[in-house]
């Protein structure tokens, strides 16, 4: 059986971590690096034999036998990379959040509609196996009607010194780059809410620190999450609704364990033994998508994804967060 062959564009920590789960599969290999510079490039293939490395972005783009390229650079540069690649006849697995703005994500879904080639917003967490049983546990109804989503993602990042979160050139903050991983759970469970409250605290270069947020919906609930790059919370999530809650543990967006209890008093345990770090589900999906000649996944569409931005664009109206290459 031929292997699935992964271009990476980019050179940074998650497209290491990308390469280290992929290692896990016996059917995928990461045959390409391109990066702007190629020593980075070739830095990165020493571990991964037979990897070439490229100087260039688009010299990895017209390699034919790349089966997909996983764009890994920074979040600003998500669109013209992925379009990019796109108008290359390439699937794309673009990595989160899938841009900067809903206009950009429309753009880019355009794109892969005109070429007739797959795209996939790669948030991760929503292909892992705890995921997928969320969704099952949700689906049987045994929670009955939903009322309350909490999640929250705190790490301690603004005093570290890591210019893709702090400046605003390059879409720092806490929202676009924490914050979608609670909104995308919301997502997943409830939809699009009704409407959306707002607050955010600011760093003094402008970008938000940590941002809170309630959902409403339609059918009466809300989801309530936060996001910040100040300090570390608990990242967990709960599911609530009329007879009983699920805990999803920390950290609630990687492979964990989760917790069933209903109003009667019965608790169900669903520990985790997952190895590695949860990027590979994602490719999977991706490659049976690409495999199967569709265009996207069911388990995250172009308009879950556009919803989410659509969101996420609402908050910073909200809070006023504007970057400054924006129009």
């Amino acid at each position: 059986m031929s292997k699935f062959e992964w271009g990476v564009i980019g050179t940074g920590g998650i497209a290491r971590a990308f390469a280290a789960d992929i290692a896990f599969l016996g059917d995928h290999v990461i045959s390409a690096v391109g990066s702007r510079n190629l020593e980075k490039a070739q830095s990165f293939v020493k571990s991964i034999p037979g990897a070439k490395a490229y100087g260039s972005y688009e010299e990895l783009m017209k390699d034919s036998d790349i089966d997909a390229i996983y764009v890994a650079t920074p979040h600003p540069s998500h669109n013209e990379n992925v379009i990019a690649a796109l108008n290359a006849g390439k699937p794309v697995l673009c990595e989160k959040p899938f841009a900067v703005n809903a206009a950009e994500a429309r753009e880019m879904v355009a794109a892969a509609k005109a070429n007739d080639v797959a795209l996939m917003e790669a948030m991760w967490a929503r292909f892992l196996p705890h995921y997928a049983k969320i969704r099952e546990i949700v689906a049987s109804g045994v929670l009955g009607h939903i009322t309350t989503i909490h999640a929250d993602h705190g790490q301690r990042l603004a005093d570290q010194k890591i210019a893709r979160l702090v400046e605003p050139s390059l879409a720092g903050g806490a929202l676009l780059d924490l914050g979608i991983y609670p909104i995308s759970f919301a997502h997943m469970i409830l939809g699009v809410p009704e409407s959306i409250t707002s607050t955010a605290v600011f760093t003094d270069k402008g970008v938000d620190a940590q941002t809170s947020m309630i959902l409403d919906y339609a059918n009466g609930a809300q989801a309530v999450l936060n996001t910040t790059m100040i300090v570390q919370t608990p990242c967990t999530a709960v599911i609530a609704g009329l007879n009983g809650y699920l805990e999803v543990n920390r950290t609630f967006y990687n492979p964990t364990s989760m917790r069933l209890t209903l109003f009667d008093g019965t608790v169900t345990e669903y520990p985790s033994d997952y190895k590695g770090h949860g990027l590979r589900e994602q490719a999977v999906e991706f490659a049976r998508v690409v495999k199967s000649g569709a265009k996207e996944s069911s388990i995250l569409r172009w308009q879950d994804t556009i919803a989410i931005m659509e969101i996420m664009e609402t908050v910073r109206s909200h809070i006023g967060l504007k970057y400054p290459f924006e129009n």
